[in-house]
């Protein structure tokens, strides 16, 4: 669909039955769908979709320390580093002894 078709559209007040059922097709839905379109119903889908999400993750055990302090975080990822850098020294100075 070129720029132009779509402008032309969008200008209209109305769009044709063949057009509206192409976006459908694209869109993978009904024509009926988009004819019947609501901001506000889709809004109320989504807040309830959310909530009942949001109640579903709170009846969930995740089995985590959700009160953590993220300096500590901060400084076991720092020392995690470091080791790995003391052992990749380590592992170079080993492979130039073996040569």
């Amino acid at each position: 669909m070129s720029q132009q078709t779509v402008s032309s559209s969008e200008n209209n007040e109305e769009v044709e039955d063949r057009m509206l059922e192409r976006v459908a097709a694209a869109l993978e839905v009904s024509k009926e769908g988009i004819k019947n379109f609501s901001e506000d119903a889709v809004i109320n889908i989504i807040n309830n979709t959310f909530n009942d999400f949001k109640d579903s993750a709170s009846a969930i055990n995740y089995n985590c320390d959700l009160n953590f302090n993220p300096l500590d975080k901060v400084v076991e990822l720092y020392e995690r580093l470091v080791q790995a850098e003391k052992d990749k020294v380590e592992y170079l100075e080993r492979l130039m002894k073996d040569k």
